[in-house]
């Protein structure tokens, strides 16, 4: 369908886009419906990168985090704010992801390359 994945990343960003609309909105139906497709994508997306450790810890940062929001979302929706801190962790898990590549892969390469 997509030529590249540069462009499988673009479509993402309007999927992603169009669902926080709706979000923003408060079109409850079209927002949950629009999640499953952003997270998907996502998913996709970080698949593809798999054979690059650094774009696939990125890759699956932005999963997470497409989970969070999609999380705070329904709450935000369907019960109780308070119930939004339960996306936190998904969003800590995305953190740790990247700083896991820039705190231990990324300098234990740059030591290998060196030696």
């Amino acid at each position: 369908m997509f030529t590249s994945l540069r462009a499988t990343e673009n479509f993402h960003i309007v999927l992603w886009l169009l669902k926080d609309l709706c979000w923003v909105m408060i079109w409850k139906p079209l927002g949950l419906a629009l999640f499953v497709p952003t997270l998907a994508w996502a998913i996709w997306i970080a698949w593809r990168l798999r054979s690059d450790t650094c774009e696939l810890l990125h890759g699956l940062a932005v999963v997470c985090w497409i989970m969070a929001n999609g999380l705070w979302m329904i709450t935000e929706f369907w019960f109780a704010e308070e119930h939004r801190i339960l996306a936190a962790p998904l969003f800590v898990l995305g953190l740790a992801l990247v700083a896991w590549y820039y705190m231990i892969i990324q300098p234990r390469s740059r030591r290998v390359k060196q030696a």
